[in-house]
């Protein structure tokens, strides 16, 4: 496993899709199991999953801040991850993103880095994600209290706001021992197991009783599934079940 850590806004899910799309890895996506490490914890009775799933989207974000970030599961979604990441297959190399990724949740020896660039970038990436002048407070208070913990621990970390080549460098060694996707075919597989990674992202979220009646309506990101280990397209999709070709951007070819 590769681990690639950092604050809300740092560019770990860029950086990771762009690594596993370059090298043939596994990506493993944290947000498309958001609702599933839930599920467990609504399962295991934990008193700020249920509290959430109580709520209306209103309500949580008047909720108070503490009350806030129990509610986001931090802690408790880091052995979630552990556990999901060792269910997979051995190879290729998986390289793993999340803001649950932290120090004291990682197996012994396990290579990790975490993405921590400027406040005011991160700032404007969270701003352009979810309208301009405007950023979640509750994003902006996890990203300092990851960016203090990494700090206490004394990791390896990357400031650069364009990440990728010091993250590459970073994973040199592993990169080059493998094991890699063996071949445009397990690469597209690799593609496709990323998309319908969202697929029951949304499925799963659209499910809750809350949650708006837009799943008909509703584009989701999904990776271009061409033969190009340089493509970053995502293609946007309106689907609960992707179709049986691949999904290509406009001109790319499978």
């Amino acid at each position: 496993m590769l681990w690639i850590g950092g604050p809300p806004g740092s560019g770990k899910t860029t950086v990771a899709r762009r690594l596993a799309r370059l090298h043939g890895l596994r990506r493993y996506d944290s947000d498309a199991r958001t609702w599933a490490h839930r599920d467990l914890a609504v399962k295991a009775g934990h008193p700020a999953a249920l509290r959430f799933e109580e709520l209306t989207p209103a309500q949580r974000a008047a909720a108070p801040m503490e009350e806030r970030l129990a509610m986001w599961l931090q802690a408790e979604r880091g052995p979630m991850t552990v556990a999901d990441l060792r269910a997979l297959p051995s190879s290729p190399l998986t390289v793993a993103e999340g803001t649950q990724v932290l120090p004291g949740m990682l197996p012994p020896g396990s290579r990790a880095v975490w993405l921590v660039p400027p406040a005011e970038v991160r700032l404007a990436r969270l701003r352009a994600r979810h309208g301009p002048g405007w950023a979640p407070e509750l994003y902006l208070r996890l990203g300092e209290l990851i960016e203090a913990e990494v700090e206490r621990a004394g990791v390896a970390v990357i400031t650069r706001e364009d990440a990728l080549p010091e993250v590459e460098r970073f994973f040199a060694a592993e990169l080059a021992a493998g094991p890699l996707a063996r071949g445009p075919e397990e690469r597209a597989r690799l593609l496709r197991e990323a998309n319908e990674a969202v697929v029951e992202q949304y499925r799963a979220f659209f499910a809750r009783p809350w949650s708006p009646d837009a799943s008909e309506t509703t584009a989701r990101p999904f990776v271009c599934e061409c033969a190009d280990p340089r493509c970053d397209v995502q293609v946007s999709l309106v689907t609960e079940r992707l179709p049986p070709e691949p999904v290509l951007a406009p001109g790319h070819r499978p």
